[in-house]
């Protein structure tokens, strides 16, 4: 999200920061040529020309050339106040010039730039994403309002509350606020929650029958046997996760046999 983006960018002014400093150290004595790349206008002399410098090397423009200038045999600036102090006709730069340069490009350029733009990609898709399509975004949801009616936090509420909740959730878990009765109720026949002696639900038992419904997983329609399905159902989730036990699956996938009374909120 965009709360990254401010680590991204102070991220590259160190990199700035740092390779500055290093280039005022390094290069900061090597005379000012006006045929070559190191000039009144492009120089290691202070802080804020090496930030330049480096800026317009970030972009790509001649870092080939600005590199080159900065190579051994470079005339010497007769300059007493750099450290350390130099003689006129000596040589200056140095070598390491390559490692320097090539380096910062390949940080600023293909690193950074790149996790900046990744930033601002990751975010735009975020923000366009099809709310429609089930994602982990809505568990997060099912869980905020869920707190808000089992605020005792046991895991379970009354089955009177389920209308009330799935109206307050968006599509495609829940239902929102424009959904017809009719419409409302249909959707809690067809989740069909096993209701306990308490008359209450299981969270977990909830949230599964919501995806199933959500995603049409092995829902029973017509003269479909609903208990086979079901069946089915807890053999496909105990292959995925061989070490969930059968109270687990149970919750996940109650099972639904033809002679059972139990008590479910289709028939409450």
């Amino acid at each position: 999200t965009l709360q990254a983006l401010p680590y991204v960018c102070l991220l590259i002014a160190m990199l700035f920061f740092i390779y500055a400093i290093i280039g005022m150290q390094v290069f900061g004595n090597i005379k000012l040529n006006e045929e070559t790349h190191i000039n009144q206008h492009n120089n290691f002399k202070t802080f804020f020309g090496a930030l330049m410098l480096l800026f317009r090397s970030a972009t790509g423009e001649s870092w080939q050339e600005i590199m080159l200038s900065c190579l051994g045999r470079q005339a010497c600036e007769a300059d007493p106040s750099l450290a350390p102090p130099t003689e006129p006709g000596g040589t200056c730069g140095t070598d390491f010039a390559y490692v320097y340069f090539v380096s910062f490009i390949f940080f600023s350029s293909f690193l950074m730039l790149n996790l900046f733009v990744a930033v601002i990609m990751d975010n735009f898709e975020y923000l366009t994403r099809d709310s429609s399509i089930l994602g982990p975004h809505h568990l997060d949801e099912f869980v905020r309002m869920w707190g808000q009616y089992d605020r005792a936090a046991c895991g379970r509420i009354h089955y009177t509350d389920m209308y009330e909740m799935l109206t307050y959730m968006s599509p495609p878990l829940g239902l929102g606020k424009k959904c017809p009765s009719k419409v409302a109720y249909k959707r809690l026949v067809l989740m069909n929650m096993p209701v306990d002696v308490e008359m209450t639900v299981h969270f977990t038992s909830t949230l599964m029958a919501l995806i199933r419904t959500a995603l049409e997983v092995k829902i029973a329609r017509g003269g479909e046997d609903r208990g086979q399905m079901d069946i089915e159902l807890q053999k496909e989730i105990s292959i995925i996760w061989p070490h969930l036990s059968q109270k687990t699956l149970d919750l996940l996938v109650p099972i639904h046999k033809g002679n059972s009374m139990l008590l479910t909120v289709g028939l409450c």
